[in-house]
């Protein structure tokens, strides 16, 4: 079997995380580029795999495919540098910290026709993909409402969060363009773009930083009103996604791995269970799922353009909070 030549750039939580799970498919062979040494012999040990100190070096290796997993705020500049080059690029989400570049990156991908994707990983989880699968065949009607509810304790489950982009805006951090943007992301791919919102945010309990870790946010998806609320400080780890339509109303538990839907009034959920689930197989799955879009197999699962709405709403998001007034989001 062919195996692709896959290089991490940037090995935080995140980039280590790629590396595991694109080891895991059997389908490729990843390479790391790390600027700080000590970080990057240790996942190059733990892996088994070659760290590169420059971007200019790891690209003499010869990759075909590369992962963007640094600050958001060095997203755009290095997917520049690396398309350009002609390699197939996955980049984390969020897209960047603000829109500049990104014109230019949509032409140098057109140019050297490469794959780019956004990793925006909720779109690889089984029971959101049923979802948006039960909503594009009209199961429960016109929809008419979603309501999101998620948090989290954030420093149980990422607890270098002090040291790392999280405790800065304009690297990516706050709960909006950390954790939020994947939940505003997740409604996008089910009922289109939002293209207006309202939001409060505000730090409320995360010590040792001073960016938002709760957030209210209201939207419209066209027609459709939205509600979504954070937090990364709360006991539990849970999320409900809740869709009410014409006949009938769609919810997604990720915390149980599962797929409600109800038809009728008084009626009993009925009940699609996707199992227990580690914490790595999205992120295998998007793996794959991106390894297939660059054999030209399938799309990938969250394009640029995507990639650039769910961008402008983190935007419009931080915008309302500073004006605390309702945002349009123009169409681009």
């Amino acid at each position: 079997m062919h195996k692709h030549n896959v290089l991490i750039v940037g090995v935080g939580s995140i980039g280590e995380r790629h590396v595991r799970c694109f080891q895991a498919t059997e389908r490729a062979l990843p390479s790391i580029v790390e600027i700080q040494e000590g970080l990057r012999n240790a996942v190059a040990e733990r892996y088994g795999v070659t760290g590169f100190s420059s971007l200019d070096a790891a690209l003499a290796s010869g990759p075909n495919l590369a992962v963007v997993a640094t600050p958001a705020h060095t997203h755009v500049p290095l997917a520049l540098r690396l398309i350009d080059a002609g390699i197939s690029v996955l980049i984390e989400k969020p897209l960047s910290t603000g829109v500049a570049g990104v014109d230019g990156l949509r032409d140098l991908i057109d140019a050297r026709r490469v794959t780019t994707g956004i990793a925006y990983v909720y779109r690889a989880l089984p029971a959101l993909a049923a979802m948006k699968a039960a909503l594009d065949t009209g199961v429960i009607g016109r929809p008419l409402q979603l309501v999101a509810v998620c948090g989290q304790h954030f420093p149980t489950y990422r607890p270098a969060y002090r040291e790392i982009y999280y405790r800065d805006r304009t690297t990516g951090g706050g709960a909006i363009q950390d954790a939020l943007t994947h939940v505003v992301n997740a409604g996008e791919w089910l009922l289109g773009p939002v293209d207006s919102l309202v939001a409060d945010a505000a730090h409320c309990a995360l010590p040792g930083v001073e960016v938002e870790d709760t957030v209210h946010l209201l939207a419209r998806h066209g027609p459709v009103l939205a509600s979504y609320a954070l937090n990364q400080h709360q006991a539990p780890n849970e999320m409900t996604l809740t869709i009410a339509g014409e006949r009938g109303t769609l919810r997604w538990e990720a915390h149980r791995n599962r797929l409600l839907t109800m038809s009728s009034p008084g009626s009993e959920w009925q009940e699609q269970q996707f199992g227990v689930m580690e914490r790595d197989t999205p992120f295998i799955t998007q793996a794959h799922a991106f390894l297939d879009a660059v054999e030209g197999r399938r799309p990938v699962l969250c394009t640029l353009d995507e990639g650039l709405k769910t961008l402008r709403v983190n935007l419009a998001a931080l915008a309302s909070v500073e004006s605390r007034s309702w945002q349009t989001i123009q169409p681009k």
